[in-house]
């Protein structure tokens, strides 16, 4: 099993780095999202703060590097690259499933590297919601956090991809019972991350009820992992999940649909991922209310490459943030937070349709 689930693991960073598998019909929804311009900001840009505090850590900059992988020597050298990274720019980082080397001792150290390359950054550790419905407890959960002396745990729900996969496990029955017993256990947080198909309000509102402290939404627009699977099958004789790749290559809800979802329904942070390409998507994702941004391909494109590329991209996001806020008059994350923000088109219609309410961001009084 260990061997198979290393194999996939390397495929999945193969097929990230040389197919395109961005959603390819459907959107983040950012293209509707629009911040006001203005003319007087009132604000010295030199002087514009990005730290914010979340799940009682200190971010120098409200970004996270979303859970990319671990497990192979690829995934090993990814890991600390990213990792010396974040340490330098004070962000956040989470790990790939650590089940690999909770089966398989030997791979821990393609884990334990980012903290020895982060001694200070917020790091999460990760497992699977299905495998918590498998037996998995608060035993490996705590094991997880342990190898990398995280600060939370990240749950990972994959519905999608694992309906995709050739061996693929679908009984999520009692998953959610799992994941309150486990946030209810830990003396670390919980976050309960999606892996590219977004999570509802509906969703968002169970999860908080049962103890969890962060929703990752990780919605439609980015890495379709139904696309990574499709490849996977176009590798092999097998036809049949090359058709469900093709079919649920867009499935889910959009990144900023996820967002304002959870937002207006749980008061825990959210955290808005899936498909946020730049520091105005960034920005515009804060300003709806999520408490930090995460992203995750355009970070392993660089980390492939090495430590200066991976360093590139991260602080040209975060100056594409600073940009924003000083073209919008925020001088802090809080006035981002409170900044006027117009949602139209697709966007707009599916959340009146679904009963949110998206005037109140149009009449800010912004700053």
């Amino acid at each position: 099993m260990t061997e198979k689930m290393r194999k996939r693991k390397t495929d999945h960073i193969r097929i990230a780095i040389n197919h395109k598998v961005q959603a390819r019909n459907a959107t983040t929804g950012f293209e509707d999202v629009h911040l006001i311009h203005r003319a007087l900001p009132e604000v010295d840009k030199e002087k514009i703060d990005l730290t914010t505090t979340v799940f009682s850590h200190k971010f120098a900059a409200p970004i996270m590097v979303s859970a990319i992988t671990g497990g192979t020597r690829e995934a090993a050298k990814i890991n600390a690259i990213i990792a010396t990274v974040v340490e330098e720019l004070g962000l956040g980082m989470g790990v790939g499933s650590q089940r690999v080397a909770l089966e398989d001792k030997t791979l821990e150290k393609t884990f334990t590297v980012v903290r020895e390359k982060a001694p200070t950054a917020f790091l999460v550790a990760n497992i699977g919601g299905i495998q918590l419905a498998r037996g998995y407890t608060t035993r490996e959960a705590k094991k997880a956090i342990e190898m990398i002396d995280a600060d939370a745990l990240a749950i990972h729900l994959n519905p999608l991809q694992e309906t995709i996969q050739p061996e693929g496990e679908t009984s999520f029955k009692g998953v959610l019972e799992k994941i309150a017993e486990v946030a209810g256990e830990l003396d670390k947080p919980v976050i309960v991350k999606e892996t590219g198909a977004g999570i509802a309000a509906e969703d968002a509102e169970k999860l908080e009820a049962a103890g969890v402290k962060g929703i990752d939404v990780s919605g439609v627009g980015g890495t379709s992992f139904a696309a990574v699977e499709y490849f996977r099958s176009e590798d092999s004789v097998n036809t049949f999940n090359r058709r469900l790749g093709e079919m649920f290559w867009d499935w889910g809800i959009p990144t900023v649909v996820s967002v304002v979802e959870a937002v207006q329904t749980v008061k825990i942070p959210v955290i808005a991922s899936g498909g946020i390409r730049s520091g105005l998507d960034a920005a515009k994702a804060l300003a709806l209310g999520a408490s930090l941004a995460g992203l995750a391909q355009p970070v392993l494109q660089a980390a492939v490459e090495g430590v200066k590329e991976t360093e590139k991209v991260l602080r040209l996001l975060i100056e594409e943030l600073i940009n924003t806020m000083f073209l919008v008059g925020a001088e802090n994350l809080q006035k981002l937070n409170k900044t006027p923000v117009v949602i139209t088109g697709k966007t707009a219609e599916w959340l009146k349709t679904r009963g949110f309410n998206i005037e109140e961001y149009a009449r800010r009084s912004g700053t």
